[in-house]
């Protein structure tokens, strides 16, 4: 396993007083709008985030490997590279800190034969600096496997959960960046699309999506990382989940709506009490700020046709929609 370490101490300080996997929500002094337009050459935002610090909305980029920002008014400008980060999938914000899974779906200008569908990584990057302090190299953890680091959560004593949508597994990374495989369980396989969205829940457990399966699990971390389907849904193939008020939205249906999901008997059933599909197009994750939640529309049904050739990628219009 190949890293950088960033020092624990400094770290954890970045991690100190936040909730759970989320990003930081409350900016009361910035208007958000209902939708943000924006415009990004050929930018393919899978990922999302927001950081107060910046008083932005953070956007990645699969086709470039890079981070961005959007303010509220739709202005867009790069903000974080490096020649490791080939594509930049799930992100979460903590302090000063940016916490980025990267891939290699082979859409990306840094794409090569050695990297592509075989990546899984996970580097933390200082906002300050807009340098790369910690790289955790996380597929060599099970060689000769498919792999996609594809979206991370965060837990308050700086622990990193981190899916792979390639391979049945959900990697653990320590506040010091030591990396070990957590579950890998053939109910998260799938012959397309496997594990996607993840967060964490104060009870110390778990949710993930299953995209392929279409379906929800709780992995209790309290209980053997004991795996359990989330019951009582629809089928509901998910992407980014977000939690507000106790309540996870779902982005679902191919990018084409958000399910709010709620659970009375922790999580051990579940309920959609309220879809929204007004404004959504090939959209992927999602981030709750000031009390809202907003979602990424990435045009993501776009991307297998660059497979091989990114070149042919090359949409600049993108948005981010607030659930109503």
């Amino acid at each position: 396993m190949k890293r950088t370490l960033l020092p624990y101490s400094l770290l954890f300080a970045g991690l100190l007083g936040l909730t759970s996997c989320e990003d930081h929500r409350n900016s009361p002094n910035a208007p958000f709008p209902e939708r943000i337009n924006f415009v990004a050459s050929r930018q393919y935002p899978e990922g999302i985030a927001y950081s107060s610090q910046l008083g932005k909305f953070l956007v990645s980029s699969l086709t470039q490997g890079k981070v961005g920002t959007v303010d509220t008014d739709g202005r867009y400008a790069d903000l974080l590279s490096s020649p490791e980060m080939i594509s930049s999938f799930g992100m979460r914000v903590a302090g000063e800190r940016l916490f980025v899974c990267v891939g290699d779906r082979n859409i990306s200008s840094k794409s090569i034969e050695a990297t592509a569908f075989k990546t899984a990584e996970l580097h933390v990057y200082n906002l300050n600096s807009r340098q790369l302090e910690r790289r955790t190299v996380l597929g060599t953890l099970l060689p000769d496997a498919r792999h996609l680091a594809n979206d991370l959560a965060l837990t308050p004593d700086g622990t990193v959960y981190v899916t792979d949508s390639f391979s049945p597994i959900i990697y653990r990374v320590t506040p010091t960046g030591q990396a070990s495989i957590l579950v890998n369980d053939p109910r998260f396989s799938s012959a397309t699309f496997g594990l996607n969205g993840i967060v964490y829940h104060p009870s110390n457990y778990l949710i993930v999506a299953q995209t392929g399966a279409g379906k929800l699990y709780k992995v209790d971390l309290a209980n053997g990382n004991t795996i359990t389907e989330v019951g009582g849904l629809p089928s509901l193939p998910g992407d980014g989940l977000a939690w507000l008020n106790n309540d996870l939205y779902v982005v679902t249906g191919s990018g084409s709506r958000v399910a709010q999901v709620r659970s009375t008997d922790n999580w051990q059933t579940a309920s959609i009490v309220k879809t929204d599909e007004a404004g959504y197009y090939q959209a992927t994750t999602n981030v709750a700020v000031n009390n809202q939640i907003y979602s990424l529309n990435a045009r993501i049904g776009e991307t297998g046709a660059g497979v091989g050739n990114p070149n042919v990628l090359q949409a600049n219009d993108y948005s981010i929609q607030r659930f109503k």
